[in-house]
């Protein structure tokens, strides 16, 4: 199983790469495992991680293996996040351009797009900011969360999450083309919102909506 979760964490981070989300070090990810989770290390490129680098926390964020392993500076978001929701089985955070733009302003991203329900709810919350790999942080990222896959986390980026990798890199590639699109109609003179009630059937629509992108071998 360990095995499988690093070469999986490998394929998403290059895919992250790939796409243009992160560049050189930037963001991590992370799988839950049944005594705690597995995370991406701090400090290495995309085209330099391993299955071997990556590592292994218990829940409490101690390292249990490599020896000497150094884990993502933001592995307490993840440490936290998994004891705050059962339900999430990966998490992905990006630095991704458009996403990042916004979030640089330090507002939500409000329900100018029915896709937006696909995220959780009316909106798209910008978390406070905080200084990266810090608890305060992890705090603004939970609290941004509640009740949503995905955030954005000003002046940082943003942060997605899913039940396996699969949708939580889904998740985070979804969020960059909506704050892309935000971005556009911000551009051409602000978008003319949804009411409450279009987003209440939008989200009711998208209730056993299931995104993914295979990442994992069979």
């Amino acid at each position: 199983m360990m095995i499988a979760a690093a070469e999986e964490l490998l394929r998403s981070m290059r895919i992250l790469a790939e796409r243009g989300l992160n560049v050189g070090a930037a963001g991590n990810a992370s799988i839950r495992l049944p005594d705690g989770l597995l995370v991406t290390p701090s400090a290495v490129p995309a085209e330099r991680l391993a299955p071997e680098l990556m590592v292994h926390l218990d829940q409490q964020g101690e390292v249990l293996a490599p020896a000497g392993g150094r884990p993502s500076s933001e592995w307490r978001m993840h440490r936290d996040i998994y004891a705050a929701r059962p339900e999430v089985g990966a998490i992905v955070h990006t630095h991704s351009p458009a996403a990042t733009g916004v979030a640089c302003t330090r507002q939500d991203i409000p329900a100018f797009h029915y896709m937006v329900a696909r995220l959780g709810g009316g909106d798209v919350r910008c978390g406070s900011y905080a200084t990266f790999g810090t608890q305060a942080l992890s705090d603004a990222a939970l609290s941004a969360l509640a009740g949503r896959r995905a955030c954005l986390l000003a002046n940082h980026g943003q942060i997605a999450l899913g039940r396996d990798l699969s949708e939580a890199l889904a998740t985070a590639l979804e969020l960059e083309v909506l704050a892309q699109h935000f971005l556009f109609a911000l551009a051409a003179g602000g978008p003319v919102l949804l009411t409450p009630a279009e987003m209440e059937e939008a989200l009711a629509r998208f209730a056993d909506y299931r995104p993914g992108l295979i990442v994992s071998r069979d």
